[in-house]
């Protein structure tokens, strides 16, 4: 539940043969009218991903939380589940801003929706600000050949999700991959499992999108846009993704770790209050900056 300084609108925008949905929360008492967008990981809604997390942040004025193609109520107006590209998606998200007017922004994205908004920081580094991602989809690894070995894994369970009437093996082959350290409790599971079932061959088309990018995007071209850059990692997540983060950290002063303790990969879920004090408290510093 939002709490009550925040309004909700739901609203959708057709472009490119989607029809996307999105939402836009108002803080009615913000004393900032500083924009922020939120998105959210593969298989999953952005209401779903951040609203817990939007509860609790106090510095920005409106809050754009789209669902990216395959996901949530975004449908493709022949009502296909067709593939995508992460590249289409993008297009997606820059259309959308420019229908609303959002010239400048502050940007978020976990998991999948993190690759995206490196993507649209590399096209538009102007219009973003500071820029929250949450184990972006690529980043988990030093190695880039070693991401891709590790996207082919991603794209069998992508596979087994689309043989097989019942997507649950598919998707704990994902989770095996992604969180081999997560919670693995009858109750937490079986909640995963089905967040992530809404919209079986949307999310092995996510998954799949991501998996192409590894061979297709230069990902040292992605890096080098990140500035005033928040890195979050959940504390249960591999240590190869950690040590990855802290190089970035030190390696670049406009890029700061966080490691949320106690968490996997699902870690906007798990933590959501201390995320959002993390990212109130980084927008503080870049304010003052």
């Amino acid at each position: 539940m939002i709490q009550q300084s925040y309004s909700v609108v739901r609203r959708s925008f057709s472009v490119n043969g989607v029809d996307v949905s999105y939402q836009i929360y108002t803080n009615n008492v913000a004393s900032s009218s500083e924009r922020l967008l939120l998105l959210h990981g593969a298989g999953v809604a952005g209401e779903l991903t951040w609203s817990a997390i939007v509860e609790h942040l106090d510095h920005w004025g409106q809050i754009l939380v789209p669902d990216l193609r395959g996901m949530g109520e975004t449908r493709y107006l022949d009502g296909s589940e067709s593939t995508f590209t992460v590249q289409e998606v993008c297009d997606d998200v820059v259309r959308l801003l420019d229908q609303l007017g959002w010239w400048r922004f502050d940007l978020g994205g976990y998991s999948f929706g993190g690759l995206i908004a490196m993507l649209l920081k590399q096209r538009n580094p102007s219009r973003v600000g500071q820029l929250y991602l949450l184990e972006p989809a690529l980043l988990d690894r030093a190695d880039i050949n070693e991401v891709r070995s590790i996207r082919e894994r991603y794209s069998e369970a992508a596979q087994h999700i689309r043989q097989q009437h019942d997507p649950s093996d598919g998707i704990r082959l994902f989770l095996d991959t992604i969180a081999p350290g997560r919670n693995r409790s009858d109750k937490t599971e079986s909640m995963t499992i089905s967040r992530l079932a809404e919209r079986p061959l949307g999310f092995a088309n996510a998954l799949d999108s991501v998996t192409r990018s590894a061979h297709e995007v230069e990902r040292d071209q992605l890096l080098e846009h990140l500035q005033h850059a928040e890195l979050f990692a959940g504390g249960r997540s591999v240590r190869e993704l950690h040590d990855h983060y802290l190089h970035l950290a030190r390696q670049n002063t406009m890029v700061n770790y966080h490691e949320v303790k106690g968490t996997d990969h699902s870690l906007p879920y798990q933590k959501p209050r201390q995320i959002a004090r993390l990212m109130n408290e980084a927008r503080q510093r870049y304010t003052n900056s």
